[in-house]
């Protein structure tokens, strides 16, 4: 940790050596998501609800993800431009190094000016819970914070499937952005407003429903038949991070330089 903390300090501390394009960069990043959100509550002036969820709730819903999303894009970023790294053959030096792979990769490259994109999510997250009659206690609010905890290491996860791939392909593939700013875009709503198939697949395989959908249905207290049960759902969005990390292990065994 103490070499990952070095590593935020010096990146932030590049970034911060051109604040107005950093301020500028941050300023839109607040925007991007923000127009979305304008979408999503036009949609709600104009149906009033969607599948038996009204705004406040989904807007609940697209905090959280958005919330996660920003925080994972920020610090797992260099997984998502891993490609330069092995067309470049920099990775070489990385695995020379007495450090996991893991933890160079995700410091070589830190975007803070998604910081912008982080407060828009956390104002959509205060104005919905505090429009929301929810009835607040201990393993509710622990249950909010799993749901964050677990999006962030499903996208991370994503992040790193994606860069294990640059293994096989070196360059990146832009069809890993279905599940990274798809799979955003998609569980910034109740998965139940989808088709079954899609609802399974995107709870039982890449699982952004055990961070959202079904903990969100706990805690806004619908009638489910278990709710202890769905309270725990985040901790299986959280252990998709460990088949993600074995392929990446299993990716550096098969890594053949560039010769770069």
């Amino acid at each position: 940790m103490s070499l990952y903390g070095k590593y935020i300090s010096i990146l932030f501390k590049s970034q911060m050596q051109y604040r107005t394009s950093f301020w500028l960069l941050s300023f839109g990043q607040f925007f991007i998501p923000f127009t979305v959100f304008a979408g999503l509550y036009f949609m709600f002036e104009r149906f009033g609800q969607i599948k038996g969820w009204n705004f406040f709730e989904v807007a609940l819903c697209f905090a959280i993800i958005h919330l996660a999303f920003a925080i994972s894009e920020c610090f797992a970023r260099g997984f998502d431009s891993f490609s330069n790294l092995v067309g470049n053959g920099d990775f070489d030096r990385l695995l020379v190094r007495p450090r996991s792979t893991v933890v160079q990769v995700m410091g070589s490259q830190f975007e803070f000016t998604r910081f912008g994109r982080l407060l828009q999510s956390i104002f959509v997250l205060w104005w919905s819970l505090t429009n929301l009659p929810i009835e607040w206690n201990g393993l509710k609010i622990l249950t909010l914070i799993l749901m964050v905890v677990s999006g962030v290491f499903i996208f991370t996860g994503i992040f790193i499937l994606s860069a294990t791939l640059c293994f096989w392909t070196i360059q990146g593939l832009e069809i890993t952005n279905i599940f990274t700013d798809g799979g955003r875009e998609m569980a910034q709503y109740p998965l139940n407003i989808y088709q079954k198939w899609v609802a399974r697949f995107f709870t039982y395989v890449i699982p952004f429903g055990c961070a959202n959908y079904l903990p969100l249905l706990y805690i806004l207290d619908k009638k489910v038949d278990h709710p202890f049960l769905y309270m725990l759902t985040p901790l299986a969005g959280i252990a998709f991070i460990l088949p993600c990390l074995i392929i990446w292990k299993i990716g550096v065994k098969h890594y053949r330089s560039t010769g770069s």
